[in-house]
């Protein structure tokens, strides 16, 4: 592992940070804390903490020995100062004289010594930090460490790497207990460089904050060359890696809608994040693959994010998705099974009653394919897979040169259920379309852009489809979606732009069917050619997607939403607008078809008749075509309605909003044109 400690860095944040508020010491406590979790190999979302101890003034004036410790929830990825809330040291190093503590004792002595009240929660480890007398403390769950501290006889194999460099601490469960035991082995030899926590990771101090990094890097440099020895001695898996693959896209619906839970008389499926590669492959063909699914995770910090244990389902086999269905069902009945039996075992030994949660997996794990990460969003899903890539990894070397052993299900379940590790994971936003996937076609520009903002401020993943890549990205990076280049005209991107959605997210909810164009021309004069384009765009493209999206829908079971722009042209056509107006009327037609052939499968269809929206189709050329026409100003034609006032593109995008909330209507019709009676429908 690379030494990335520079005196350029150091200046730069001293530079950047350091002010009559942020201490010299606090600015290198963030510069050596974001160089640990820039480094994967040592820190994964959130994990790991950091602190250091200096002197500061109060509000009174009076100088303050405080320790700066990471919050919890924080990430050192990209920590800033404001991610160390300042707790007063001595009374912290004081509770350490007690015999025992409870959770809601030690939060509030964490609390009731914060320097500024508003200030994030202190690491649940902060205890350990202060009773350290070094100024600066770091703390890593380093996949090397853990990759020889989770094997039987793992503290012998490291005492015989590390000798007498470091102490050794028995697993105990984060809080209190684990800082007195730390205490206690640290005081038998005060002269260590760090202190290795069995199965759970690595404590390294130091008098400034380049030597407890350097420390850090160079113990676990000494345990990867240990690690790359010992490998060299056996082999590492003998089963090679498949040659080919069942497209995850096929079976990640069918596991999404077995997955989905009940909210509100609604079925939510999770997003899911897929992974694939050779060396992943390689340990679901190999005996390891049973070892993660009945030992659980190389850390207890992975727990709340990945569950303890994945599901394993059955590799499909081509032309036998119906066993393979069977297969998974009989997995996640199994699964579900075992965590019931799970939480009970253990709720029953708890002083205080726990509510159990969901029983289902986070990691679903498929021989011959790869795996997939579930979340309630992109985020924590790939946060998902990225743990678990982590446990494949580790528990593949342990695997190779011995025997892997996590913590026992007791302190699994400890960990799962405690309050303040649970807390690491934030509030539940309570947003409408929380876990909600939505493809949004024309998304680029327009009423398009317009829906994709509105849906994601509603909570939902949204997938911005447009043949211009740069105007869906564009789209996509302001609202923390996801681009995809689509020619809804040609059947094969629509194909293959579905697939990726199924791949990277497992599934789709919603589907705006809005990608459209305006051709016009005397009905009995237009060229055959402009008509066939514009049916190509205005009807046929919309049965593409949506054909597209119901075969989703389908495979998931779980209802879906189609929702298409018909334009007011549909029912109140314009004088030379019938290339437009025709295959728009063909297009609410449609909508009205999917509605009553698959409304059983609680499949929702309905469409919005929009009027005189400026967007790329009704353009500024056009606006001043049709006012002429008219013999009116721009700006009467926009507003040519009952209300007297222009509708935008929001005003749209609010409409499908309304339409995706409406569980219980189909096959409607919503106006959104400010009142044109003529255009009018029920």
């Amino acid at each position: 592992m690379k030494n990335r400690w520079s005196h350029r860095g150091v200046k730069s944040f001293v530079d950047k940070y350091v002010s009559r508020t942020i201490s010299e010491d606090l600015a290198l406590r963030v510069y050596s804390s974001r160089l640990l979790g820039s480094e994967p190999k040592l820190v994964l979302h959130g994990g790991g903490n950091t602190s250091v101890k200096t002197k500061i003034f109060d509000i009174v004036g009076k100088e303050t020995e405080v320790l700066y410790v990471k919050g919890s929830g924080c990430d050192l990825k990209n920590i800033e100062p404001g991610g160390f809330p300042a707790v007063r040291l001595m009374p912290i190093r004081e509770v350490l004289s007690l015999e025992s503590m409870t959770d809601e004792e030690l939060e509030n002595v964490q609390r009731t010594n914060l320097l500024d009240a508003s200030a994030p929660n202190p690491s649940v480890e902060t205890l350990l930090h202060a009773f350290l007398p070094h100024k600066f403390v770091d703390h890593t769950h380093a996949n090397a460490v853990l990759t020889l501290t989770d094997q039987i006889s793992g503290d012998q194999i490291c005492r015989d790497i590390f000798g007498d460099t470091v102490g050794l601490v028995p697993y105990v469960m984060p809080g209190f207990a684990l800082a007195k035991k730390a205490q206690e082995v640290f005081e038998q030899n005060d002269a260590v460089e760090g202190l290795l926590v069995l199965k759970h990771g690595i404590f390294t101090f130091g008098e400034n904050a380049k030597e407890s990094y350097d420390r850090m890097i160079n113990l676990v440099n000494k345990a990867e060359l240990e690690i790359s020895k010992r490998l060299k001695k056996r082999k590492f898996f003998l089963k090679e890696t498949p040659s080919s693959l069942i497209l995850a896209s096929k079976l990640a619906p069918i596991l999404r809608g077995m997955l989905a839970l009940e909210q509100g008389g609604v079925k939510q499926g999770f997003v899911f994040d897929f992974r694939t590669s050779p060396k992943i492959l390689n340990f679901l063909a190999g005996k390891a693959l049973r070892v993660y699914r009945q030992k659980g995770t190389i850390t207890p910090d992975h727990i709340i994010r990945t569950r303890a244990f994945p599901m394993i389902v059955p590799a499909p086999e081509k032309g036998k998705m119906e066993e393979f269905k069977k297969g998974c069902e009989k997995a996640l009945d199994k699964y579900v099974f075992e965590y019931h039996s799970y939480f009970e075992r253990n709720n029953i030994n708890q002083k205080f009653v726990k509510t159990e949660l969901d029983p289902f997996p986070r990691i679903i794990l498929i021989p011959a394919v790869g795996f997939f990460g579930l979340g309630k969003d992109p985020s924590a899903a790939s946060v998902a897979s990225d743990l678990a890539e982590t446990n494949i990894n580790v528990i593949s070397h342990i695997e190779a040169m011995g025997t892997y052993e996590g913590i026992s299900e007791a302190e699994i379940f400890n960990v799962e259920y405690w309050p303040l590790e649970r807390a690491k994971l934030g509030p539940s936003s309570q947003k409408p379309l929380n876990q909600k996937i939505v493809a949004i076609t024309g998304g680029g520009s327009g009423i398009g852009a317009a829906t994709a903002r509105v849906f994601s401020d509603a909570g939902a993943v949204v997938i911005v489809l447009d043949l211009n890549e740069t105007s869906a990205r564009l789209v996509a990076e302001k609202i923390n979606g996801f681009p995809l280049i689509c020619d809804v005209t040609k059947s094969k991107s629509v194909t293959r732009a579905f697939g990726k959605i199924c791949e990277k997210f497992g599934g789709l909810d919603i589907l705006v069917s809005n990608a459209g164009g305006a051709w016009q021309g005397r009905i009995g004069e237009v060229d055959d050619t402009i008509l066939r384009q514009s049916f190509d765009l205005n009807f046929f493209a919309h049965q593409s997607v949506s054909q597209a999206a119901v075969k989703i829908f389908l495979d998931q079971k779980i209802g879906g939403c189609l929702l298409f722009n018909a334009s007011k042209q549909a029912v109140n056509p314009g004088r030379n607008f019938g290339p437009y107006g025709l295959p728009k009327a063909a297009t609410m037609f449609l909508m009205r078809q999917y509605a009553l052939d698959y409304g059983e499968e609680g499949i929702r269809s309905n469409a919005i008749n929009a009027d005189r929206i400026r967007t790329g189709i009704l353009s500024d050329d056009m606006i001043t075509s049709r006012a002429k026409a008219r013999g009116i100003s721009e700006k009467e034609y926009l507003s040519g309605n009952l209300l007297k006032r222009e509708v935008k593109a929001e005003d749209v995008a609010k409409g499908f909003l309304n339409l995706a909330l409406a569980e219980k209507t189909t096959g409607a019709v919503l106006t959104v044109d400010g009142g044109n009676i003529s255009a009018a429908l029920r």
